[in-house]
């Protein structure tokens, strides 16, 4: 009896044990072999990743500095950068579509917000969104140019940019400035002094080549200029170079000649500047034709003022003229008697006045003064080439 006892107990155990494996095994069935988010494909966090440049909520961005947005491992979908009235920027999706590239200079002091969305390569889409805010200068300055877009000149023309105010960083500002010409023309830029702003001209080392076509391109738009001050706006004009015009002027001979292309088309008597006292002396040097009048009132106080003088072609801004002066006829071709002006008859300062271009170069020589800085502001062919370059800069 006692071996039978024993051998239900054993029979016993084996069916408990067997069923305890049962459930052993059944519970291993339901252990989870990843993670929760590989088990889900749809709580996964999606694979597109936004870039944007400027980062968001940034300040101070420059309006001119790359603005773009890019996705890695997506398509971007509608996305568009807004001013805060609504307004879309203009930008240039790439082929593709992963990257979108603003196009056009933003403001200053401005607010702009992206908007849209990038679809990643695993369905799943991610919002463009967020805003960033450009720079709000202290001051910001223009600059205006002595040739206007299409103009034709002499060929002693220089080309001057006149801002209107002072730049501390004027070689920032002499770096962005682009002459191009065809046909090619050595020239250099020069720094002037002017108490109503920064001025800076550019002359070819020699008369510029008649035909010449030229372009100037300045990107001074968000531009720093030193001391809290921004460029304005970029500046861009297209002019060319016309025929070659230039007056020979020799005061001791009491004779003028007009000089086209090479062949001397006017040789008339004229009255130069008495020269007795220092404000009548004709400079000496080579002059820049910069307006002329039919009619002009002419004033040198206490001398004279407001009197009217007819066919006047500007050649500085010390009160240099060439005009017609009835007065100075009989004397005109014998003597110089004026206030410093270069006097005609009638008849040869309408028919000069009617040659006479901006840009052309006056060659006054003769007299015991020397055209200089004192004589206004076109005084570029007075200074030699080494030391015009040396005003650059960049030097």
């Amino acid at each position: 009896m006692r071996e039978l006892g024993i051998r239900v107990n054993r029979t016993r155990l084996l069916m408990v044990v067997a069923a305890l494996l049962g459930v052993a095994l059944l519970a291993g069935c339901t252990i989870p072999t990843g993670d929760a988010a590989d088990a889900d494909p749809a709580a996964a966090a999606p694979v597109a990743q936004v870039i944007q440049s400027p980062a968001p909520d940034a300040q101070n961005v420059n309006p001119v500095e790359p603005i773009a947005v890019r996705v890695d491992r997506g398509t971007l979908e509608n996305v568009a950068l807004t001013t805060v009235d609504g307004r879309a920027v203009q930008g240039v999706l790439s082929p593709d579509r992963t990257a979108f590239t603003v196009t056009e200079p933003l403001g200053y002091d401005a607010k702009y917000m992206w908007s849209g969305t990038a679809l990643g390569s695993d369905g799943k889409t991610v919002p463009v969104a967020g805003s960033f805010t450009t720079l709000d200068p202290a001051t910001k300055t223009s600059a205006r140019t002595n040739i206007g877009d299409g103009q034709i000149v002499g060929i002693g023309a220089p080309i001057i940019l006149q801002f209107d105010g002072p730049i501390a960083n004027k070689g920032a500002v002499e770096k962005a400035l682009r002459i191009t010409t065809d046909p090619p023309t050595i020239g250099s830029w020069a720094w002037l002094p002017d108490d109503n702003g920064a001025r800076v001209h550019w002359r070819p080392q020699n008369y510029w080549v008649p035909g010449t076509a030229v372009h100037v391109d300045a990107k001074l738009y968000g531009l720093d200029f030193g001391g809290g001050t921004y460029g304005a706006s970029d500046v861009s004009i297209n002019f060319s170079i016309g025929r070659s015009q230039i007056v020979k002027a020799d005061a001791p001979s009491h004779r003028m000649q007009v000089v086209r292309d090479g062949v001397t088309t006017m040789d008339i008597p004229v009255s130069y500047g008495e020269g007795n006292e220092n404000r009548n002396v004709t400079r000496s040097g080579v002059h820049v034709v910069s307006e002329k009048h039919e009619d002009f009132l002419m004033s040198n106080p206490p001398y004279y003022e407001n009197v009217r003088e007819r066919w006047a072609v500007r050649i500085s801004n010390n009160g240099e003229f060439i005009h017609a002066n009835p007065q100075t006829v009989g004397v005109q071709g014998a003597s110089n008697v004026t206030n410093g002006c270069i006097n005609l008859s009638l008849s040869d300062a309408e028919e000069y006045f009617g040659t006479a271009m901006y840009g052309d170069p006056v060659e006054v020589t003769g007299t015991r003064i020397d055209l200089s800085a004192a004589d206004g502001d076109l005084y570029d062919w007075a200074i030699d080439w080494p030391t015009w370059t040396s005003m650059s800069a960049l030097v």
